[in-house]
């Protein structure tokens, strides 16, 4: 009774005195604050290292062998023996507004990361648009891609292919497969399809489906497509998404016995991504991409 209350050094107890929290910030943990407040007054999304990256989820078949990927392991420029560019900015038959360019601030790799960069340039956009086009390509096959996706509205990020040559005409003729597309305006809506003669969003009539994705504009998911002589099939992280079969009937169903390479951008606007409108405020549109995997 009446002792008063020892410290660990057996001195008087004295009472607690709280420093402010901005008072007990040391010079770094003020830089790592200014950092983030410029990213989100910018509008950018900070670049994450592979460490960030959750487990990728799969469904490589029984059976399959890896054939080809980039695994976007070197920074800098992106690897010229399996990737090459289309430039230009002459709307890409869809109207878009951007200009395609091979320059870095476009793509670059970064902590095992591909990154597909579009910036507003004082109102004029500039993005990316990378593909295996004269470097690989393929007939059949397991294509699986680890992707993280931008958002905004006015933003089209695609993965897709197209064959080699258009050995069946020009478009559609040949065929086009769209392994993932999204437009800003529906966010989290992922699209997969294909283009025909017969089926083609021309005529209305495409052959594809659309499905809500939680989160895959705040982290990476795995967009995959399996090619067959009897069917392409969609998958989103592991589960089939979509089934388009070869219904055996002539080449303006089925085009897709012939070589098509890969293809990955990020447009902007156009007659689907800009269907309303193109955010004024977006600064900039970034597609992450951890792998590219071609199995056989």
């Amino acid at each position: 009774m009446g002792n008063k209350e020892k410290g660990p050094q057996g001195e008087d107890a004295k009472p607690t005195v709280r420093k402010g929290f901005f008072r007990g910030l040391k010079a770094y943990h003020w830089a790592i604050l200014a950092l983030a407040g410029y990213y989100f007054f910018m509008g950018i999304r900070p670049v994450f290292s592979p460490v960030d990256k959750a487990p990728p989820i799969s469904a490589v078949p029984a059976g399959m062998s890896l054939v080809w990927s980039d695994e976007f392991d070197a920074d800098g420029a992106p690897d010229a023996s399996k990737w090459d560019y289309s430039t230009g900015g002459n709307g890409w038959g869809n109207g878009e507004s951007q200009n395609y360019t091979n320059a870095r601030k476009n793509s670059f790799v970064k902590d095992g990361v591909l990154h597909i960069v579009a910036l507003n340039e004082g109102g004029l956009w500039t993005s990316a648009r990378l593909k295996t086009e004269g470097k690989a390509d393929w007939t059949y096959g397991y294509f699986e891609i680890r992707a993280w996706l931008p958002k905004g509205v006015g933003t089209w990020p695609a993965i897709w292919m197209l064959p080699r040559f258009p050995k069946y005409g020009g478009w559609p003729r040949s065929g086009e497969i769209d392994i993932m597309e999204h437009v800003g305006f529906d966010p989290e809506v992922i699209v997969t399809t294909v283009h025909t003669q017969a089926y083609n969003h021309k005529i209305g009539t495409q052959k594809g489906s659309s499905r809500k994705v939680p989160g895959s504009l705040k982290g990476f998911h795995t967009y995959a497509m399996g090619w067959t002589e009897n069917a392409i099939t969609w998958y989103i992280d592991g589960t089939e998404a979509y089934r388009f079969e070869n219904e055996g009937k002539t080449l303006a169903e089925w085009p897709f016995d012939i070589p098509f390479h890969l293809i990955m951008n990020v447009a902007i606007g156009g007659s689907w991504g800009g269907q309303q409108g193109i955010d004024p405020k977006m600064k900039s549109a970034e597609m992450l991409v951890d792998y590219v995997r071609v199995y056989q």
